[in-house]
């Protein structure tokens, strides 16, 4: 039978044994675990231990901590006579006899999309990822109307800014004088003409002896 030893630190380390044709062994600090660890830095469904064609693998339930292999976290471990896998800070120590060696050895030996696949039954369902909503964000569409309507307000100053260049210039050609001066000297002919006519003068007043 595999055997199974979780070592937590400043504890006993605990022996487990499973008959060989075992599926699945759940393990985590949850009282509904086949085997529960009473330490802090291990989740409450930290890690499945599967039975695959040729051998067995550990496989991580998104544990807090994770599930490593020489100090490196991984999410699928697989799993051979004598290796020692840490489950956050607990050592998870896995041997086989030489009969059970022996016995998987005649089995196909395990591919890795055999390692890596998946117990749809024994994965613990994810919460889904909300994207983070930006402030400030504006949509692409309102971009490009923001865009096009600046564009045509540039385009309308410079047209506008042609017409009066070409006018200016037709204006010099036929007066001699530049359109802007044109402008100027009215207005100042303008200012200085008076607000009302003079009053009329009266008529002389025709002596007696005229009359």
């Amino acid at each position: 039978m595999p055997r199974v030893i979780i070592t937590v630190l400043d504890q006993t380390p605990q022996p487990y044994r499973f008959l060989l044709d075992r599926q699945a062994v759940q393990l985590g600090r949850g009282s509904d675990n086949d085997i529960a660890i009473n330490c802090a830095s291990v989740s409450v469904h930290h890690a499945v231990m599967e039975r695959i064609e040729g051998g067995y693998q550990i496989r991580d339930l998104d544990s807090t901590n994770g599930s490593k292999l020489d100090g490196a976290r991984m999410p699928i471990i697989p799993l051979r006579d004598g290796l020692s896998v840490k489950l956050g800070d607990v050592s998870f120590d896995f041997s086989l006899s030489d009969e059970e060696k022996e016995a998987l050895s005649r089995e196909k030996p395990p591919t890795e999309s055999e390692i890596i696949k998946e117990d749809p039954d024994t994965v613990k369902p994810k919460k889904p990822v909300k994207k983070p909503v930006k402030r400030g964000y504006v949509p692409s569409e309102t971009k490009d109307s923001t865009q096009g309507g600046l564009m045509i307000v540039v385009f309308a100053i410079l047209a506008a800014l042609a017409f009066f260049i070409g006018l200016s210039i037709r204006h010099e050609k036929d007066t001699g004088q530049s359109l802007i001066k044109s402008i100027m000297d009215k207005g100042k002919t303008t200012a200085a003409e008076p607000d009302s006519a003079p009053p009329a003068q009266e008529s002389a007043t025709p002596a007696e002896g005229q009359k």
